[in-house]
Order: structure tokens, then sequence, then C-alpha cells
């Protein structure tokens, strides 16, 4: 009897002391007036998965006015991040922080469980901090580590570690599946930064060898920086198409439309030989990302996932049909392909593209002459941290030289919100050919 009392007694108290998992919470969906922060190290400081974001919903939600805060600084790891918190990220009062974090933390090493244990607090800490100050964390699995991308070209602070040849990613792997487990009982949405760069590296791999989206082993190029964004927009993002337009006829053979995301403000019928008409206002712009993400752009097919533009005509006469938006020639296409859609968002000649990699290049100035020089001067401040100086009479201008970073920053943003606002276009479908 007092054998099975003391079971019952432990079993009572592990059930009072373990910690009951959390119900996972629905996607975020940004709403107007909210603030984003990306709290991360050096491949944050890149500001490049970052800003793809940052385009994602200055296209996508035009109608809300989504700030953004890059608080990336290069070579932190968790403790670091902790100490530049109150002055980096509560001071921006975000409603969402996400994290990416723990690349620096492994120390480029087989695992050691008095460095894990660091990395381990030091997460813990910052969720709880973010907690606190009443906003959501987005935790992120560190990104890849691509031990063939390492030659004596690249990464000299690593290249001659064979830990890091051998151990790092299943490491970082590691780390990734603890923080998801974390995420898990906190009741957290997570986004899983090293599969999808793993697994599109893995498939690149059985065409050309070489591939790598990494090319000095830690920090992703462009279109690896793109996989990233993608991540983030799968895991932890309500998502929502640019637009859909179908165009049918009633019994009468009338033209009628029906758009989604979007209004159609008129139909016609444009001549005898059945091509039709109409103007037409999207709620959104296509996701257009800079030149240089164009290769992370396809290799995600984040046009046709995140981004779909897409036309269907049903019902129209045998031929080829022409399509015109604005008297600008877009593209050609047969009735059969109509009739299953058409998908445009990735078709440069149409005005909705042009507008919205407008936006894209402006907000890659705002990051090159803003956020980026803004994450400088936060490594300028750790540098003279661990150096021991004496920062009383240097902060005051340091201060200055933050609070005009971020001006700047919210100047452009300003003006993107200015000129991402979409616009109503005429689209003509033009019989051309039998």
């Amino acid at each position: 009897m007092l054998r099975i009392t003391l079971s019952l007694s432990l079993l009572l108290a592990f059930s009072l002391f373990a910690d009951e998992p959390k119900s996972i919470p629905e996607k975020i969906d940004l709403q107007d007036g909210d603030t984003f922060l990306f709290l991360g190290d050096s491949i944050t400081h890149q500001c490049l998965y970052t800003q793809y974001i940052e385009d994602y919903f200055y296209t996508r939600f035009p109608d809300r006015r989504i700030h953004f805060y890059n608080a990336g600084v290069s070579g932190d790891k968790a403790a670091d991040a902790l100490l530049r918190f109150c002055r980096d990220v509560t001071r921006q009062n975000p409603n969402y922080v996400s994290i990416l974090l723990g690349m620096n933390d492994g120390t480029y090493q087989h695992f050691n469980h008095e460095i894990f244990k660091s990395y381990e607090d030091g997460m813990n800490d910052i969720l709880d901090l973010i907690d606190g100050i009443g906003a959501k964390a987005i935790p992120m699995a560190p990104s890849l580590f691509d031990s063939r991308a390492l030659n004596p070209k690249v990464a000299r602070w690593i290249q001659h570690r064979d830990d890091a040849r051998s151990y790092y990613n299943p490491l970082l792997a590691f780390y990734g599946a603890w923080l998801q487990e974390q995420s898990l009982l906190r009741g957290l949405n997570f986004v899983d930064m090293n599969g999808p760069l793993s697994q599109i590296t893995q498939d690149q791999r059985r065409k050309s060898p070489n591939f790598t989206l990494v090319k000095d082993a830690v920090h992703p190029d462009p279109p690896g920086q793109v996989v990233m964004a993608t991540s983030m927009l799968n895991d932890a993002f309500v998502r929502k198409p640019v637009s859909r337009i179908v165009i049918s006829r009633d019994l009468q053979g009338i033209p009628k439309a029906l758009g989604k995301n979007s209004g159609i403000e008129q139909v016609f019928q444009i001549g005898k030989d059945g091509s039709i008409g109409f103007t037409h206002l999207a709620k959104s712009l296509p996701w257009v990302l800079p030149e240089e993400a164009e290769l992370g752009y396809k290799l995600t097919k984040a046009g046709h996932k995140f981004s779909s533009e897409r036309i269907q005509v049903p019902g129209l006469d045998p031929g080829t049909y022409k399509l015109l938006i604005d008297h600008t020639e877009i593209a050609t296409y047969s009735h059969t392909a109509l009739a299953k859609g058409v998908e445009i968002q990735e078709n440069p000649k149409t005005p909705q593209y042009q507008q919205a990699l407008e936006v894209a290049i402006l907000n890659q100035e705002r990051n090159k002459k803003a956020v980026k020089p803004l994450r400088n001067l936060y490594s300028r401040l750790k540098g003279k941290r661990r150096k021991g100086e004496d920062l009383a009479e240097w902060l005051p201008d340091w201060e200055k030289e933050v609070e005009a970073m971020i001006q700047l920053a919210d100047e452009y943003e300003e003006e993107i919100y200015r000129i991402n606002q979409p616009k109503p276009h005429k689209y003509r479908l033009q019989r051309v050919g039998n």
C-alpha cells in the first residue's frame, strides 16, 4: 500500500510540474499598425530575407501600414542579443519578433553540452523577454551550413576546422529541433530555415554537384535568402493570392465577371469575333523581387505558390488570343489555355509587375542606405563593449546617428506606401488566329 501511495504521489507531482504543450497558434495575419521585428545575427544583418519579406507585405497588403524593423547584428549569439534587447527590441514596441540565432552559438565545432547550455539559456531568456513586452515570438531554426562550400577562398575563420566540415550542419539541425520543441511547449509559430535550404541544395546537386546557395558556407546568397523568405511565408503567415479573374458568359451569351481579391468594374464585348475587354482593379500587387534574387524565386516556385495572379476565360471561340493590358501586349494564349487559366504574376510586361518592381527597388535602396547602416552602428557598439571601452562620451553621438538612420528608413517606408497602391487597368483579349 505504501509503495502504491508513493507511486501515485510521484505521478501527481510529475503531472503538476510537467510542461503542458499549448495549442499551436493560427498563422499570423499582420494588421494595419503592426510592427514586425527581425532579431538575428549576420544573416539577418545582410538585410536580404528580411527585405524580401518586407516586399511581400508591401505589395500584398498595400492597405495596411505594417512597420518593419531589422535587429540583426553580425557575429551575434543569443547572449549578445540579450545585451542589446532593451535598446534594440523593446524600444521598437513590436507586435511580433522573429528570432534567427544559432549559427554562431555552436562556435563551429562538435557538440559541446556547455556551449549548447549557453544557447539554451539565452534563447529561453529571449523568449521570456519577448513575452514580457507583450509581443509574439516566432523562433526560427538556424539556416544551412554548407560544408561543401568550404574552400581556401571563403570562410577563412572556419576552413581548417574539421569539426565544422563534418558535424556543423547536423549540430545546427539539433539546435533547430530543440527550438522547435520549445516553440510547441510555448504555443508559438516556428519556422524551419534549415530543411528547405538543405532540400533544394540536395535536389540541385543531382544536376550540378557544385551547386550551393551558401557560397561562404555560412551566409546564404540572395537566392538562398529567397528560400528563407518563402519558409517564413509558408510556416508563419497567412497567405492570400494577388487576384483571380474569371470571365464567363450567362445564358444569353453576355460576358460576366468574377474577381477574387479584386474588383471588375465593367465587362463588355468587342467586335464580332468574341473578343472581350474589362477594367480590373486588384487589391494587391504581385510579389516581385530584385534581379539578384531571381534564381531563388524560380527554385521555390514563389510566383505560383505565394503570388498567384490568375486569369480564366472559359467558353471562348476556338483560336489564339492576345492579352493586352492598358494597350500593351502582354502575351498570347490559346483558348484552351485560357479556359484552364493562365498566370501572369511573373510577366514583366504587365503594369502591375512594373509597379511592384518599383516598390522592390525602392525597398532595396531603403535597406542599403538606412537599414544596413543602422545595423553597422550596432556592430560598432558591440565592438566597443567587447574592448571594454568607456561609452559614456561616445553614446550620445551614436544615439543621434541611430535615430537618423531610423528616421531615414521610416521616410523610405512612407514613400513605399505611397507608390504601392494598386491602380485600375484595362484588359483586352483579342482574337488573333484560329
